[in-house]
């Protein structure tokens, strides 16, 4: 099968990422193998090509977004039938044993295992997933539009939360991209007013036509809750000094550059809080895709074939990607 690998991580003009020709791979016990149909391109695939995560094993395939349909069924594997379409995400495996995990906290198991990072993802043909790690998934959204919901919908949603925006508050989303996009949508729907911080054009052009309040470069009024999905630590004091007392400013990546220096009085007082966001469970998946599929939320993409999956990565480090990219290996 075609799959790319991470061949030597460095900057994405540096050509990391190869397309080789590599086995098609058996589902173990537990597991079950799907031909892909679509992926999506996230951040984070882009951050394990650049070497901001470092590769938990050699030639890695990313993809963590992914939709196909069950092809072969492992062994003491019953949850799903050939045929099935199912998704694939970012996390992959828990312990279940762990005082995270019996606390339903399973994104912070320190055994918990990922997608597109320990185990090859879905920048490929086929790909294999521990079949209760997998997503059934809402008929409404075509595999294009259901790639982005299973990283960027589920933890732009757990981010979103976690943020702790009270109903009918003034949300503040910094950066807008495939996650922020999504996360927008139900926040509106549940009654926020949403204001866009963003250089792009073309993302503020979206932001407004998916019902933000505004897209500037400075939210217009103080914020009651607020989510940076931008990877700038340089950010966060700005996002800070605009929130309003009690507010909270959710981090949603997993990789952040350095924050600079912050000030108590101008960006914690007045009982600011400032939280990370990592990965999420299972339940969050579940609730955010009945969420996705009741409110309608609307999936916007922008399409490449398999073999262009670098020039989506580089697409996306230049800010160039309109909403989610998503790969499509047919």
């Amino acid at each position: 099968m075609r799959a790319w690998v991470v061949a030597r991580p460095g900057p994405i003009g540096s050509g990391p990422l190869r397309l080789i020709d590599r086995p098609v791979p058996e589902p173990g016990p537990g597991e079950v193998r799907i031909r892909v149909t679509a992926c999506g391109v996230c951040r984070t695939d882009l951050h394990l090509a650049e070497g901001d995560l470092a590769p938990r094993q050699p030639r890695t395939t990313p993809g963590h977004e992914v939709i196909g349909r069950v092809e072969v069924l492992g062994t003491d594997s019953g949850r799903f039938s050939v045929g099935d379409r199912i998704g694939i995400a970012w996390l992959r495996g828990t312990c279940g044993r762990c005082r995270f995990c019996r606390r339903g906290k399973e994104n912070l198991c320190p055994y918990a295992t990922f997608t597109g990072w320990d185990a090859d993802g879905g920048y490929a043909e086929y790909a294999v997933v521990p079949e209760a790690y997998a997503y059934r998934l809402p008929e409404r959204f075509t595999d294009a539009e259901a790639a982005p919901l299973l990283c960027a919908g589920i933890v732009g949603y757990r981010a979103l939360r976690l943020a702790d925006l009270p109903r009918g508050g003034r949300l503040g989303i910094y950066g807008f991209g495939a996650s922020a996009h999504l996360a927008a949508q139900i926040a509106i729907a549940e009654g926020a007013r949403v204001h866009v911080v963003t250089r792009s054009a073309a993302a503020r052009e979206l932001a407004l036509s998916l019902g933000a309040a505004s897209a500037a470069d400075l939210p217009p009024e103080p914020l009651d809750a607020a989510v940076l999905f931008a990877p700038a630590g340089s950010l966060v004091p700005a996002a800070l000094a605009a929130l309003d007392r009690g507010g909270t400013l959710a981090i949603a990546g997993i990789y952040l550059t350095d924050i600079p220096a912050l000030n108590y009085a101008d960006h914690l007082f007045g009982e600011r809080t400032v939280t990370s966001v990592t990965a999420n469970t299972r339940a969050d998946g579940e609730e955010f895709l009945r969420l996705a599929d009741r409110l309608g939320v609307s999936v916007t993409t922008t399409p490449y074939t398999l073999d262009r999956a670098d020039e989506a990565l580089a697409a996306l480090a230049a800010g160039r990607m309109r909403g989610a990219g998503v790969l499509l290996p047919g």
